[in-house]
Protein backbone atom coordinates (compact mmCIF):
# COMPACT_ATOMS: atom_id res chain seq x y z
CA UNK A 1 0.00 0.00 0.00
CA UNK A 2 1.89 3.05 -1.24
CA UNK A 3 1.15 6.66 -0.56
CA UNK A 4 2.21 9.55 -2.76
CA UNK A 5 4.18 12.45 -1.35
CA UNK A 6 4.24 15.73 -3.25
CA UNK A 7 5.23 19.35 -2.87
CA UNK A 8 9.00 19.13 -2.90
CA UNK A 9 11.22 21.66 -4.59
CA UNK A 10 14.26 23.88 -4.36
CA UNK A 11 14.34 26.38 -1.52
CA UNK A 12 16.92 28.43 0.35
CA UNK A 13 18.15 28.07 3.91
CA UNK A 14 15.55 29.40 6.31
CA UNK A 15 12.65 28.99 3.92
CA UNK A 16 9.47 27.03 4.52
CA UNK A 17 7.86 24.31 2.44
CA UNK A 18 4.77 22.17 2.80
CA UNK A 19 4.53 18.57 1.66
CA UNK A 20 1.34 16.66 1.07
CA UNK A 21 0.59 12.97 1.24
CA UNK A 22 -2.36 11.26 -0.38
CA UNK A 23 -3.55 7.83 -1.39
CA UNK A 24 -4.88 6.69 -4.73
CA UNK A 25 -7.84 4.41 -4.60
CA UNK A 26 -7.95 3.90 -0.87
CA UNK A 27 -8.23 5.87 2.33
CA UNK A 28 -5.47 6.76 4.74
CA UNK A 29 -8.08 7.06 7.43
CA UNK A 30 -7.72 4.60 10.27
CA UNK A 31 -3.94 4.22 10.29
CA UNK A 32 -1.01 6.13 11.66
CA UNK A 33 1.02 7.92 9.00
CA UNK A 34 4.76 8.43 9.19
CA UNK A 35 7.13 10.73 7.32
CA UNK A 36 10.60 9.56 6.40
CA UNK A 37 13.44 10.95 4.36
CA UNK A 38 16.53 9.70 2.63
CA UNK A 39 19.42 12.05 1.97
CA UNK A 40 21.87 11.35 -0.86
CA UNK A 41 24.19 8.53 0.15
CA UNK A 42 22.49 7.98 3.49
CA UNK A 43 19.96 5.60 4.97
CA UNK A 44 16.29 6.19 5.52
CA UNK A 45 15.48 8.39 8.50
CA UNK A 46 12.14 8.42 10.31
CA UNK A 47 10.95 11.98 11.02
CA UNK A 48 7.45 12.00 12.45
CA UNK A 49 4.27 10.08 13.01
CA UNK A 50 0.67 11.19 13.42
CA UNK A 51 -2.13 9.06 14.78
CA UNK A 52 -5.39 8.42 13.01
CA UNK A 53 -7.85 8.68 15.89
CA UNK A 54 -5.98 10.49 18.64
CA UNK A 55 -4.25 12.95 16.30
CA UNK A 56 -1.12 12.88 18.43
CA UNK A 57 2.13 13.58 16.64
CA UNK A 58 5.73 12.73 17.42
CA UNK A 59 8.99 14.02 15.97
CA UNK A 60 12.63 13.11 15.65
CA UNK A 61 14.99 15.48 17.45
CA UNK A 62 16.43 16.56 14.10
CA UNK A 63 13.13 18.20 13.07
CA UNK A 64 11.36 18.88 16.37
CA UNK A 65 10.28 22.49 16.62
CA UNK A 66 10.71 23.06 12.88
CA UNK A 67 8.41 20.50 11.27
CA UNK A 68 4.70 20.05 11.96
CA UNK A 69 2.56 17.18 10.74
CA UNK A 70 -1.21 17.36 10.42
CA UNK A 71 -3.93 15.29 8.82
CA UNK A 72 -7.40 15.78 7.39
CA UNK A 73 -9.16 12.44 7.64
CA UNK A 74 -12.19 13.78 5.77
CA UNK A 75 -10.02 14.59 2.77
CA UNK A 76 -7.71 11.64 3.24
CA UNK A 77 -4.58 13.78 3.26
CA UNK A 78 -1.61 14.33 5.52
CA UNK A 79 0.53 17.47 5.49
CA UNK A 80 4.08 18.12 6.63
CA UNK A 81 4.91 21.77 7.18
CA UNK A 82 8.66 22.35 7.21
CA UNK A 83 10.02 25.64 8.53
CA UNK A 84 13.53 26.99 9.02
CA UNK A 85 14.89 24.59 6.44
CA UNK A 86 18.59 23.76 6.46
CA UNK A 87 20.90 22.28 3.81
CA UNK A 88 20.98 19.06 5.83
CA UNK A 89 17.23 18.71 5.26
CA UNK A 90 17.96 18.02 1.59
CA UNK A 91 16.50 14.58 0.87
CA UNK A 92 13.76 12.56 -0.74
CA UNK A 93 10.72 12.66 1.53
CA UNK A 94 8.25 9.80 1.85
CA UNK A 95 4.96 9.28 3.64
CA UNK A 96 4.04 5.79 4.73
CA UNK A 97 1.03 4.22 6.34
CA UNK A 98 1.62 2.14 9.46
CA UNK A 99 -0.73 -0.73 8.79
CA UNK A 100 0.00 -2.26 12.18
CA UNK A 101 -1.64 0.44 14.27
CA UNK A 102 -4.10 3.30 14.24
CA UNK A 103 -2.03 5.54 16.47
CA UNK A 104 1.67 6.13 16.88
CA UNK A 105 4.04 4.70 19.42
CA UNK A 106 6.67 7.36 19.09
CA UNK A 107 7.92 9.01 15.91
CA UNK A 108 9.37 5.91 14.25
CA UNK A 109 8.15 2.57 12.97
CA UNK A 110 9.48 0.02 10.52
CA UNK A 111 7.51 0.02 7.26
CA UNK A 112 7.13 -2.94 5.02
CA UNK A 113 9.39 -2.90 1.97
CA UNK A 114 6.26 -2.82 -0.18
CA UNK A 115 5.10 0.42 1.43
CA UNK A 116 7.84 2.64 0.04
CA UNK A 117 6.28 4.70 -2.73
CA UNK A 118 7.72 7.49 -4.77
CA UNK A 119 9.11 10.30 -2.66
CA UNK A 120 9.31 13.99 -3.31
CA UNK A 121 12.68 15.72 -3.48
CA UNK A 122 13.44 18.66 -1.24
CA UNK A 123 16.63 20.57 -1.93
CA UNK A 124 17.77 23.30 0.43
CA UNK A 125 20.50 25.54 -0.88
CA UNK A 126 22.91 27.36 1.42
Amino acid sequence: VQLQASGGGLVQTGDSLGLSCAASGFSVDGYAIGWFRQAPGKGREPLSCIGASDGKSYYADSVKGRFTVSRDNAKGTVHLQMNSLRPEDTADYFCIQDRARANCEGYAFIPSMDDWGQGTLVTVSS
